[in-house]
């Protein structure tokens, strides 16, 4: 228990390392959180503050869940306990994943005002199943472009994973892939589902912003070409 223990709160800090903030903060010396949609997560740090920057802020989100999920989970002090319902291997990794995204929306370094979760938890999947998770991310894409919703591209995508997991597993008989993955998925869309409620509703309402072009972005403190 105390490996798990030891795990978690690593995980939970690892999660909590602002990377749109601080990337505002050191390459502009501005705090994202207070210009456009307030949110600190990459897709407000691109239209806030250009591509360099959302860049950069994309790579640590998606770092976090990685590492949380790849390197940090497979610390050992203790033998884990012991279950014959799944495996506590992967059990652990997800668990740590859940514990850096949480920290990515709740971020002690940032005074618990964090983003919504996608990257991070896209860096968790890729360290659990990558297979699957390259499929997600080509739904993704696929649905970015056809639609320029970002917000659409990643509620599909996360409902695209616990529905790809439920059906290479039952349908097509995958033993590999453990039942938690699945219930994980499902705890996963659910939390970002929910912390993607306001813009659900703008896209029932039609008023959702889309992305204007696909160049690299300037952001709204750039300065003026020319």
């Amino acid at each position: 228990m105390i490996s798990i223990l030891v795990i978690l709160v690593l995980s939970y800090l690892v999660g909590s390392i602002p990377g749109s903030v601080w990337m505002g903060k050191l390459l502009h010396g501005i705090d994202v959180r207070e210009h456009g949609s307030g949110n600190a997560g990459a897709t407000n740090t691109f239209r806030v503050l250009g591509w360099k920057a959302g860049v950069l802020a994309s790579l640590v989100d998606l770092g976090k869940g990685l590492l949380a999920a790849g390197v940090i989970a497979s610390l050992r002090l203790d033998a884990l306990p012991a279950a014959s319902f799944w495996d506590m291997d992967t059990v652990v990794r997800l668990m740590a994943g859940v514990a850096a995204v949480l920290g990515h929306m709740f971020p002690i370094w940032a005074r618990f005002q964090g983003g919504k979760g996608a990257l991070t938890s896209a860096g968790v999947l890729f360290a659990v199943t990558p297979v699957i998770t390259a499929i997600v991310c080509t739904i993704f894409i696929v649905v970015l472009l056809t639609t320029r919703y970002v917000s659409l591209a990643s509620l599909l995508g996360t409902a695209a994973y616990p529905t790809l997991i439920a059906v290479r597993k039952y349908l097509f008989g995958v033993e590999s892939l453990d039942i938690s993955v699945l219930i994980f998925g499902l705890v996963l869309a659910t939390g970002i589902f929910v912390m993607h409620r306001g813009n659900i509703q703008r896209l029932l309402n039609g008023t959702e912003r889309r992305i204007g072009s696909f160049k690299p972005s300037r952001g709204m403190q750039g300065e003026p070409e020319g």
